[in-house]
């Protein structure tokens, strides 16, 4: 029987996919990007899945395996479980080009040379629109690819923990907002039509879902509590690759001095004062 915890962790992934079409929006109407904002928010996200991989979801890895396995099996079980997941993420990594792969750190002047304007005063020559269409549509693709175990992330959270779920969601759904303007731009100016590049920003999200669907209804024969410990720890390992690897050089990228340890200790903060308070 499904229960509420199902359709809120499904509410949560689907939210954090489908910020890739605010991305895409933002792209469409804003005349000049705000890069600080994008460190600002790069970094906040990068501090929320750090501090809660490590305060919270590894210490609930060990007590829920705890409850299964004896001795040191528990702390064994875990560690191995944590660096599984960054060997996963890492593998799917090297998988993707590394001109499309959205966990390569984009610099201000890569995404102008995608942002400048065809028409008008001061128009410059973009690349062959083909070329930059194809550019656009392998993005969506990779960032599909990357979406999946991040939206098994998000699910397994939220359905063990309605309120971690949150958090992590809104973490997702923070580092989704620059792939999905990496995805839209380029078909933008390809095509000339928002339309089209809002689509394909939006279903590179919507793998989010997909990937937490396909993940549950394959595993859900076999969540007894020692799995759930094993998935947790891999979850741990998954996002603190994502942050380290994505996360934070992309916030220095786009940021000047210290935005990006200003929005990557506000995460922690707002994550652990949250925390406290819904204890």
């Amino acid at each position: 029987m499904i229960n509420t915890h199902f359709w809120i962790a499904l509410a949560l992934t689907t939210f954090a996919g489908l910020s890739t079409g605010i991305g895409s929006t933002i792209a469409f109407f804003s005349k000049t990007s705000n890069y600080r904002f994008l460190s600002w928010a790069t970094g906040f996200s990068a501090g929320v899945m750090l501090y809660v991989s490590f305060v919270e979801i590894m210490p609930k890895a060990l007590e829920v395996t705890a409850g299964v396995y004896t001795g040191n099996g528990p702390a064994w079980l875990t560690t191995v479980a944590f660096f599984g997941g960054i060997l996963l993420i890492f593998g799917i990594d090297q998988l993707v080009p590394h001109a499309d792969n959205p966990h390569e750190a984009r610099t201000k002047q890569d995404l102008a040379e995608v942002t400048i304007h065809t028409h008008g005063p001061g128009a410059q020559t973009l690349p062959d629109r083909k070329s930059l269409e194809r550019t656009g549509i392998f993005t969506a693709l990779a960032v599909g690819i990357h979406n999946f175990p991040e939206g098994l992330v998000t699910f397994l959270a939220a359905l063990q923990d309605p309120t971690l779920g949150v958090a992590i969601a809104v973490a997702i759904a923070l580092h989704n907002i620059p792939e999905g303007i990496s995805v839209s731009v380029p078909i933008y100016y390809a095509t000339e039509n928002r339309r089209r590049a809002f689509w394909w920003s939006l279903l590179s999200g919507l793998a989010e879902p997909a990937g937490a669907l396909v993940g549950y209804l394959l595993l859900r024969p076999f969540l007894t509590p020692g799995l759930m410990g094993v998935l947790f720890s891999g979850v741990a390992g998954i996002m603190v690759y994502i942050s380290l690897d994505e996360l934070l050089p992309t916030s220095r990228a786009y940021g000047k001095g210290h935005d990006s340890l200003y929005g990557l200790l506000g995460g922690m903060v707002i994550m652990a004062i949250s925390l406290l308070l819904l204890a």
